[in-house]
């Protein structure tokens, strides 16, 4: 083993800890319906949402002075500002502020939220005049408002500052070599959201020292760092890894995390490169029952109905649209692959070229691909090419949420290069999935592996309500365009 200490210069200074300061172990993720949640994310909501409440609570008593107790105690006025704080949520999710990675670099989230605040105060005002039995006093709602504006640019400044300060963070000891090791590493380092430090690494060597030289290393450089969270990363556990030391530092109130497991949580994707199948053999998740099977279809079915009935109207629009300005079908199908490596056929509205592949073959799209057309650019944006397949979700041939069928040829290609790639074909392709909405379409073998780590982390953890999720998230995407191509 070879012992590295961790070095300040070479890190992030917003992931610095001082040396010798004992930090607090925090819980970095919750696992709520079957999907791990940053507990910090929570945190920031549940600040908004108590500064909805403070800021109209404080308007309410400004406005109404001697009643205002009378007033704060009716449901109705509890209701209005769960209300508030309901859409608040709504906007702020699709303005994606709650990405704690990426705020916490940049200061987009202040306009963002003045945007919010605006939004709020146009349907406020909407709601008053549609329902009258929503108002109050006149002065409640700009007053509160206004307050609001303050208190969540705060509340936003505050948090950011809080969860950077060495009190509020862990301080990890890694264990291991190899990409899993390396991937964890460089995530702590540019992931100060996560609330940990890199303080020590111990790297194993091509030759690993012995049990006891390697427990001896590590007890003491726990004690001298303050360590309070080790992650376990090592290519090869059966020699060197000293499980007796581990054992004694959890009973301390160490925290002791195996590297895959973590890096599931923190990312949202299985890592494959140095997979163990026990992990999954003796892990939980992976496991797909006849019942749960049959209420995944009924969702499915539920949304593919409801989704059919909301964009019949479209239909004809964009059949003129493909006719009117490219030779062709409008409509198209194509073979994909689906649950058990059976093939189907995919429909979809055309939107490239009718000759796309007469010279080249089966080709994946690429970016600004010239076989798309314009209308197709439109479509493949706002993903109304996919309609047509609600009906192979009605069929059974995809579910409503799921891994993206490929192509055969494709297929072939990646389940001989790609470890494990056929796992993904344990459950029905979907329309939409938690590859999709957070990686997008893929266009080689290596966006393809990117893709399948996503895959296999909605494989092992499949459930009704992360279907609901990511519906949820699509809904998103389709708004901002992302993982379009």
């Amino acid at each position: 083993m070879e012992l590295v200490y961790g070095r300040p210069e070479n890190r992030s200074k917003r992931n610095l800890a001082v040396d010798g300061t004992i930090a607090v172990p925090r819980i970095a993720v919750i696992r709520i319906f079957n999907h791990y949640v940053p507990s910090r994310s929570l945190g920031l909501l549940a600040g908004e949402i108590t500064m909805v409440f403070l800021s109209f609570g404080i308007a309410i008593l400004l406005s109404f002075r001697g009643q205002a107790s009378l007033i704060l105690f009716d449901h109705l006025v509890f209701f209005r500002f769960f209300l508030v704080a309901f859409i608040g949520f709504l906007c702020a999710h699709y303005f994606e502020l709650y990405d704690l990675g990426r705020l916490s670099r940049t200061n987009d989230a202040y306009p963002r939220i003045l945007l919010i605040i605006g939004i709020l105060a146009l349907l406020s005002a909407t709601f008053q005049r549609l329902f009258p039995a929503l108002l109050m006093d006149r002065n409640v709602y700009p007053l509160g408002f206004f307050l609001l504006a303050v208190t969540l640019l705060f509340w936003r400044w505050l948090y950011l500052k809080l969860i950077l300060l060495p009190f509020f963070r862990e301080r990890v000891f890694l264990i291991g070599s190899g990409q899993r090791a390396s991937r964890i590493f460089d995530m702590i380092l540019t992931r100060a959201e996560l609330g940990m430090d890199v303080v020590g690494w111990m790297r194993e060597e091509s030759e690993p020292l012995p049990t006891e030289a390697t427990a001896g290393a590590l007890r003491n450089f726990v004690n001298e760092r303050a360590v309070t969270r080790i992650i376990v990363a090592m290519k090869d556990r059966r020699t060197g890894m000293p499980v007796e030391e581990l054992l004694a530092l959890k009973l301390h109130g160490i925290r002791v995390d195996d590297g895959t497991s973590l890096l599931e949580k923190m990312s949202g994707k299985i890592e494959v490169d140095e997979l163990h199948p026990s992990w999954m053999i003796f892990g939980d998740g992976f496991r797909f029952g006849g019942q749960y099977r049959h209420i995944l279809r009924l969702v499915s079915i539920f949304l593919a109905l409801f989704l059919t009935i909301l964009t019949l109207p479209f239909l004809p629009v964009i059949y003129l649209l493909i006719k009117l300005t490219s030779r062709g079908p409008a409509l198209y199908k194509q073979k994909r692959v689906g649950l058990g490596q059976c093939t189907f056929d995919c429909y979809k509205f055309r939107t490239m070229r009718q000759d796309a592949e007469a010279d080249s073959g089966p080709t994946w799209a690429s970016d600004d691909d010239p076989r798309i057309t314009r209308v197709g650019h439109f479509l493949r944006r706002t993903r109304l090419d996919e309609i047509p397949q609600l009906w192979n979700v009605l069929k059974g041939d995809m579910g409503f949420v799921g891994p993206r069928p490929e192509r055969p040829e494709f297929t072939k290609k990646l389940n001989s290069q790609i470890r494990y790639y056929n796992l993904r074909h344990f459950v029905r392709p979907g329309l939409t999935g938690w590859a999709q909405i957070n990686y997008g379409y893929g266009s080689s073998v290596e966006e393809a592996k990117e893709k399948l780590r996503y895959d296999l982390y909605y494989v092992r953890n499949v459930s009704v309500m992360l279907d609901l999720l990511i519906v949820f998230y699509t809904i998103r995407a389709v708004i901002i365009g992302r993982g379009v191509r």
